[in-house]
């Protein structure tokens, strides 16, 4: 979790202190390589979510320095969300992700590995959760740590799964794994997408282990098929 002070264009002075992108390589062994993960197009996924049923009792801000426009809405076996993407670098401490290169680094994760340890952003790919409050809480709408999370960008499909909690008026934010295998910039300081980017969030799913890239994709494939049937 991190809360950010600046704008991604701010934080542009920051760059020097950004170390090289380097590649991904997941815990399971199984590399983010192409954002097309799965059997279901982004086209597909996409026309289920032109409208919103809003579920969240307000609206979150994408950066501190925005209004508030973005809901949190409602689909039968999913809740998703279309904001921009902020790079989430917390977690185990790596090449990619750590002090230097993100002023706001933490050494921790809201939720852990198999052995107990933190993510790690750089190689697993997950997305951030506003943390629970009265706008939205999570956990009442079968979203749960290691939850299956279809991540579409540019006409392209990436599961993630839900791995840390943000601050708990700001939405949109993703690991460093999860920006770079969508072609956007993961730097975590001056990186990111300024908007088009759509969460779909699958209720009552669980990846486990919650670091097996491999097992996201497969479970999520499974469910982003059911969600096209059942929308």
């Amino acid at each position: 979790m991190r809360i950010r002070t600046l704008t991604l264009a701010a934080a542009s002075g920051a760059a020097l202190l950004a170390a090289g992108v380097l590649p991904a390589s997941a815990s399971s062994g199984a590399t983010p390589k192409s954002a097309q993960e799965g059997t279901v197009s982004a086209a597909d996924l996409l026309s289920k979510v032109t409208s919103c049923s809003q579920i969240s009792n307000g609206k979150y801000r994408t950066d501190d320095e925005t209004s508030a426009t973005i809901p949190v809405c409602g689909k039968n076996g999913a809740v998703f969300w279309k904001a921009d993407m902020d790079i989430d670098c917390d977690g185990q401490r790596t090449t990619n992700c750590n002090e230097n290169a993100d002023p706001w680094y933490q050494d921790d994760t809201a939720f852990h590995q198999s052995n107990g340890q933190p993510l790690k952003a750089d190689s697993l790919p997950y997305i951030v959760v506003p943390s629970s409050s009265s706008i939205w809480n999570y956990s009442s709408y079968g979203i749960k740590g290691g939850g299956v999370v279809a991540v579409i960008y540019n006409n392209k499909v990436e599961y993630a799964v839900v791995g840390d909690t943000g601050p708990t008026n700001i939405i949109g934010e993703a690991s460093y794994a999860t920006a770079k295998a969508l072609g956007i910039d993961p730097d975590p300081a001056t990186g990111g997408a300024d908007s088009g980017v759509t969460y779909i969030l699958f209720k009552n799913s669980t990846v486990s282990p919650i670091e097996s890239h491999s097992a996201a994709v497969s479970l999520g494939d499974q469910l982003a098929k059911q969600f096209l049937q059942n929308n």
